[in-house]
């Protein structure tokens, strides 16, 4: 059976854009659920699957992280990864939705979990606000917080992969005039509408973006706390293809946690937290050659070059995108 993936809430279980898809495990909080009952449910999903991945926001409220880590502990597993992703709720969702669809793939549980960190660099997520006044998760500097106060002032935000805050001038054309650069490969534009219209996000930000489609989910319940205010149109771009987000994954480098024994990438083990670099090794070499970390850009190389190979992403100047060279790679279904 697939790693079976889980949100904290259902608002943040995007539907299945096919019958393949798995639908998202639901840890609901605690006032929702008592403890008997997550173990029960929980414990048959492990049974059921194997495995589980549980994504949560910096939003989410402690007690529900609490109630995530009492699970593993008391279930005495292994084989339950808890990540926290430094992500707004609806690209959080969206990036849950992408570990699903790759959970029918051929990858490891051990992979696909690591797999997290990769993938959320390539998921452009930001917002429309109408006030900065409580926005501390991405940089704002004393003349945004005075514009806050003034009627009809809009913001357009991205916070993630580079946070940026602009003011947002209602007569630019493109979302590039305004500040926010478009993300160089195809993407899909997710919105969620909060007590906005939301109208320059499915507008002028999805025609500059050149997006492939664009599509309406509810507003997480999480976005009002991680923006600071309910006046908020969410939105979050990000790779629909599912043989190019198999390709990203594949394409880094894969080595065994030298605790657990799973297979991974990056510079941790995603089920038991233990680093692939040899502690107390200077200058943070493996034993078997340099640690590599997903965050930084030796890491993003192997990704990036791939998009270049196939016409997703920006060449150097001069420079004309051609096809991937060889033979391409199907995705593996299990």
């Amino acid at each position: 059976m697939p790693t079976a993936i889980a949100v904290t809430s259902a608002d943040l279980a995007l539907p299945a854009t096919d019958r393949q898809t798995p639908a998202a495990v639901v840890v609901r909080p605690p006032h929702a659920q008592s403890l008997d009952e997550a173990l029960t449910e929980l414990g048959a999903v492990l049974e059921h699957h194997g495995h589980l991945v549980a994504l949560y926001s910096t939003a989410c409220p402690p007690d529900h992280v609490r109630r995530l880590h009492t699970l593993r502990a008391v279930l005495e597993s292994d084989r339950f990864a808890i990540l926290p992703m430094d992500l707004p709720p609806l690209g959080l969702a969206v990036l849950a939705h992408q570990l699903r669809q790759l959970s029918l793939c051929d990858f490891s549980p051990g992979l696909l979990a690591c797999a997290a960190r990769l993938l959320a660099h390539y998921v452009h997520a930001g917002a429309l606000l109408g006030t900065v006044a409580r926005l501390d998760r991405v940089p704002t500097d004393l003349r945004s917080h005075l514009r806050s106060w003034v009627p009809g002032t809009h913001f357009a935000v991205l916070a993630n992969p580079e946070p940026h805050l602009v003011h947002l001038d209602r007569h630019a054309e493109r979302a590039a005039d305004a500040g926010l650069r478009p993300p160089g490969f195809a993407t899909r534009l997710a919105c969620a509408r909060g007590q906005s219209s939301g109208e320059w996000v499915d507008g002028v930000l999805a025609r500059s973006w050149q997006v492939q489609g664009t599509y309406e989910v509810p507003l997480p319940a999480e976005s009002a706390v991680w923006w600071g205010t309910h006046k908020v149109t969410e939105f979050a771009a990000a790779i629909p293809d599912l043989s190019v987000l198999y390709q990203l994954v594949a394409s880094v480098r894969r080595e065994e946690c030298r605790w657990c024994g799973l297979e991974l990438i990056g510079d941790r083990c995603a089920f038991c937290s233990a680093p692939t670099a040899v502690p107390g090794a200077g200058g943070g070499r493996r034993a078997d050659g340099p640690a590599r970390s997903l965050t930084g850009p030796d890491a993003a190389t192997p990704a990036s070059s791939l998009l270049r190979r196939r016409g997703l992403a920006p060449v150097s100047p001069g420079g004309v995108p051609g096809p991937e060279p060889g033979r391409r790679t199907a995705v593996r279904a299990r």
